[in-house]
């Protein structure tokens, strides 16, 4: 009905057209009620017409039904002017009648429109509902594409940064590896084992550095081979005092406050020794005038609202913290320090490696790390490692004696590397050393090679072989030859990191690049084990 009347209401035009039928229908009815003998109220039928009328055409209709109903009532019931004017008056009655039925008319029309307006406004509203479903998703979807778009171009700019930053400096020690061998195999006639022996350290040196950029990056990538062990951090911080000062600005002063009781945690103990060393630098390097440089360790226990900002969960953690007194941090500076390659020092003076790869150790071993820092106010920087409640024993200050590594008579090594360099160079320093090694590309022609060789004593497998993998092929060797020993050699890998922090019997885990002679003295070891 009401959206009857909205549509008669659009038109202007239709609401004219009421009036007149509602009144003619009003006073036919007012005839048939004065033959059938009922009350004669001629006012009555037509107040009901003009309610209609006000009603379905608005103001300007109910109005002109007004006037239609009053020159009815005074033309057609002649009785009626009599009947008002014995009441009071004729002028009067017939005014205040015309006026009754205006007041009723704007009565009718504003509670008509009240309602329309009442009507329109739910129409809205329910219009809103049902699309503001669709409006919240397609503006979530494009918020998460802008966001998107913003973490793929950071994306790309740390990639940026990083591959120049590792093209820079493998640019620098290739340069150096490169030039020694072209003087070396120049003067090689000529040259006295001095100058041989002087472009073979630069040579060795550059390589050696190269290796140690490749665990740093590894580190970040938290996909470095770790060692865990229940580690005492308060005899770790002891062990590594003197280093520490040695190390440090001498206008610096060291204080040392560690927690009381046991601060252990399972992690890599050599690689922690390296954060707390490269954090101390750090600290110290933010100090060229002297200050105070703090080491701390301590116990807490993190609640999800705590654990969350560090994106952690719940738990005891164990605390290893190194605070200065030095230049401090931007913001702008500190949301960067994690950035491998970033670094505020002078060329030269740093790789800008060194935080970024004590940020992917902490998360790689189970933990975070926390920075706190203002320019002028210095810097805190907190790690957070998984809590040990066992016995954590302190760290060894005697090295085990070197394991012999020349071959016992008949012991017989599977070699299994896709590179050719490597496996054929592994091979003849192996031969040297007495054994007898068979070399295979693929773990197929090791597979083979195991069905046909009476005796293998120990496989050395490559984990990123194609297709049939290295850990695979030791599974596999395993079931044919039940007590080989094994050694993987990897450069990174998901599965180094398992075989590394989940030992099994007759494996160990060798990480490139690595020198022969370390090669040799692990192979002797997993023999003799």
């Amino acid at each position: 009905m009401l959206g009857l009347i909205i549509r008669i209401r659009q038109t202007k035009w239709a609401g004219y057209l009421i009036p007149l039928p509602a009144c003619l229908l009003a006073w036919a009815g007012h005839s048939a009620l004065a033959q059938a003998g009922a009350v004669n109220i001629p006012l009555l039928p037509f107040f009901t017409a003009l309610v209609v009328t006000a009603i379905f055409g608005g103001f300007g209709p109910g109005l002109l039904g007004v006037i239609i109903a009053a020159m009815m009532v005074r033309g057609y019931f002649p009785g009626l002017p009599a009947l008002l004017t014995a009441i009071s008056g004729n002028f009067v009655t017939t005014l205040a009648a015309d006026c009754t039925g205006i007041i009723t008319l704007l009565l009718v029309d504003y509670g008509t429109t009240t309602a329309i307006k009442l009507d329109q406004a739910s129409r809205a509203l329910r219009t809103i509902n049902e699309t503001l479903e669709t409006r919240i998703r397609e503006r979530s979807t494009a918020l998460l594409e802008a966001q998107e778009n913003l973490r793929q171009a950071q994306k790309m700019e740390s990639v940026g940064q990083l591959t120049g930053g590792i093209a820079h400096d493998f640019n620098n020690l290739l340069t150096g590896i490169m030039g020694s061998l072209e003087r070396l195999e120049t003067r090689l006639p000529h040259a006295t084992p001095d100058e041989l022996a002087r472009y073979l350290a630069t040579a060795r040196d550059a390589t050696a550095r190269a290796a140690n950029l490749t665990n740093r990056l590894l580190s970040f990538a938290r996909r470095q081979p770790l060692n865990p062990s229940a580690t005492d951090i308060n005899a770790l911080i002891a062990s590594m005092e003197d280093l520490v000062r040695r190390t440090i600005n001498p206008a610096i002063q060291l204080e040392i406050a560690p927690c009381p009781g046991q601060c252990a945690t399972m992690v890599d103990a050599n690689q922690l020794e390296h954060a707390l060393l490269n954090l101390c630098i750090n600290g110290s390097d933010a100090m060229p005038h002297g200050g105070t440089l703090f080491i701390s360790s301590g116990n807490a226990c993190l609640t999800a609202a705590q654990a969350s900002q560090l994106g952690l969960s719940a738990g005891d953690y164990a605390t290893l913290t190194v605070s200065d007194t030095g230049t401090g941090m931007t913001q702008e500076v500190l949301s960067r320090a994690f950035e491998p390659f970033f670094t505020t020092k002078p060329v030269g003076k740093g790789t800008g490696l060194g935080l970024s790869m004590i940020y992917g150790f902490t998360r790689q071993s189970g933990g975070g790390t926390h920075v706190v820092s203002a320019p002028s106010q210095g810097t805190s920087v907190s790690l957070y490692l998984p809590r040990h409640h066992g016995i954590a024993a302190a760290p060894s200050t005697t090295a085990a004696p070197a394991a012999s590594p020349i071959a016992r008579l008949g012991e017989n090594i599977l070699l299994v590397d896709d590179e050719a360099s490597i496996r054929q160079l592994a091979a003849e320093v192996l031969e040297e050393l007495g054994y007898t090694v068979h070399q295979a590309e693929n773990a197929e022609g090791a597979l083979q090679i195991l069905h046909d060789t009476p005796s293998i004593d120990m496989l050395i497998a490559d984990l990123g072989l194609p297709g049939l993998d290295g850990g695979e092929l030791a599974e596999t060797g395993r079931t044919i030859r039940p007590a080989m020993k094994v050694l993987f050699i990897t450069g990174y890998g998901d599965r180094a990191m398992s075989n590394a922090t989940r030992p099994l019997p007759g494996h160990m885990l060798l990480t490139k690049p690595f020198s022969m002679s370390a090669l040799a003295t692990r192979v002797r070891e997993v023999l003799s084990t």
